[in-house]
């Protein structure tokens, strides 16, 4: 299954997640922001289960913003496994 969100309070455009059926990450893509990070963070996503993921990226700031590029990835894996 594959979800895309638009993100918000940060310089990415939006995220999209693709899950397996049981909650494992096959893929994260991440639309602007930066680059080689969020490639990076793509990678050692890949493989991992989703509540994992998010136990780790949930909450994460960016500077003096409330939120981050990792932050608004759990997000997007939350709403993608409320689905």
């Amino acid at each position: 299954m594959t979800y895309t969100r638009k993100n918000k309070g940060v310089c990415s455009l939006s995220t999209e997640v693709t899950l397996t059926d049981d909650g494992v990450i096959e893929s994260v893509t991440v639309v602007g922001g930066c680059n080689g990070n969020l490639k990076g963070i793509s990678a050692l996503l890949t493989g991992l289960r989703a509540e994992d993921a998010i136990r780790r990226l949930k909450g994460l700031t960016c500077g003096s913003k409330h939120t981050s590029c990792p932050d608004q990835i759990a997000l997007a894996l939350e709403e993608a496994l409320a689905k």
